[in-house]
């Protein structure tokens, strides 16, 4: 029988060649940094992610324990992947006529669809070691985003980074432009240490949040969050949140782009998170030929009336296999006119009025805002 050093280290090399950058161990306990969330949600901090609240059959937050949700757990792997690009932050665009999507949802492919399948093929290879031994009936439990614990909680006790003042995970030499997977399996492993936490008296993600989403350090307003307003928030925005939003139409970046140790992080060498391209931009681009060619647009930096305006179909054709996708087309128009109401460019006067005749009511109330907005 190997030793649990072994096995651990066994199983973390196997993840590193599997393409994850980082990888470490988490004991299964009553993480501390868990006790206060069942008051964030009795304060409606999570604002409409009605999905947080669900409790195990003995009415525990099922997110607060992973001995309530998977009593068979002796310990969590946690696997780390750099989606860090070589582009510029959103900090460093100042054309406010363009709208910003946040860093991670460029690429080729939906983050999950790249976690989870290396999840399983790490699952397959801790598997075949360990029948090797003699140990057979290992149960495993692989997710991304969607299981019993808050991963950033595991991923410290894991080693793979300190929980920052704005609540990402920040490793020292990658930052915190890091996607997480978790394992939770029944074999005992021997854990790794969480490392110092080093955000020291620096502030500024706190300072920096526009819509004052930050209750204090390490504590977030989730309902009051860019990326939670662009993403999960359906319906109509908070009025007295839409001016904070800026140009943000997907997510946002903002707290992870002032942060001090994201200025050395390393660029990811995935070609899946490289930005993909959107639909063609208005007008079309016509060839000496008199054809029609489609002119496609980044997203990084998108054209905001490309946004505002897309057609189902083209949605549906950009953003295939994209993270995107959850704010649905009604959400990512809307989200768009809030930008172009925040862009001080009346040249969108003209669109403004034509979508205020929308059939969506939402896309024609927003775009009522953003109109009077400029006309001030």
């Amino acid at each position: 029988m190997p030793t649990l050093t072994a096995i651990s280290d066994f199983i973390k090399h196997a993840a590193l060649s599997l393409g994850f950058n980082l990888a470490g161990i988490a004991p299964v306990q009553e993480f501390g940094e868990l006790a206060y969330f069942p008051q964030w949600i009795g304060e409606n901090r999570h604002g409409d992610m009605r999905y947080l609240e669900t409790r195990t059959q003995s009415g525990e937050l099922k997110r607060s324990s992973i001995r309530e949700a998977a009593p068979w757990a002796k310990s969590v792997i946690v696997c780390a992947l750099n989606y860090n690009t070589d582009q510029p932050y959103s900090t460093q665009f100042a054309d406010k006529s363009k709208g910003w999507i946040s860093r991670y949802a460029w690429g080729q492919r939906d983050y999950h669809d790249v976690i989870l399948p290396k999840l399983r093929a790490l699952e397959d290879r801790i598997r075949r070691e360990a029948q090797q031994h003699d140990q057979a009936d290992i149960r495993f439990w692989s997710y991304v985003d969607t299981g019993p614990v808050i991963e950033r909680v595991l991923a410290k006790y894991a080693g793979i980074g300190w929980i920052a003042k704005n609540t990402c995970i920040i490793n020292q030499d990658l930052g915190s432009w890091l996607f997480l997977g978790v394992i939770l399996t029944s074999l005992e492993l021997q854990p790794d240490l969480p490392p110092p936490d080093r955000c020291g008296t620096c502030t500024r993600c706190l300072e920096a949040c526009p819509t004052d989403a930050f209750i204090d350090a390490y504590k977030l307003d989730a309902s009051k969050c860019i990326s939670y307003l662009t993403i999960e928030k359906r319906g109509s925005i908070p009025e007295d949140l839409r001016d904070g939003m800026g140009r943000q139409v997907f997510g946002c970046d903002i707290c992870q782009d002032v942060c001090p140790w994201n200025r050395r992080a390393a660029v990811a060498a995935a070609p899946e998170f490289q930005p993909r391209t959107g639909g063609r931009t208005r007008p079309p681009y016509i060839s000496n030929g008199g054809q029609e060619c489609p002119l496609h647009t980044s997203l990084v930096n998108p054209d905001l009336e490309w946004l505002a305006t897309i057609s189902e179909e083209d949605f549906r054709q950009t953003f295939r296999g994209s993270p995107i996708k959850r704010t649905k087309r009604s959400g990512l128009r809307r989200n768009a006119v809030i930008a172009i109401g925040n862009s001080d460019d009346r040249r969108f006067m003209a669109l403004l009025r034509k979508l205020e005749e929308e059939e969506d009511p939402v896309v024609a109330e927003h775009a009522a805002w953003a109109r009077r907005k400029l006309e001030r």
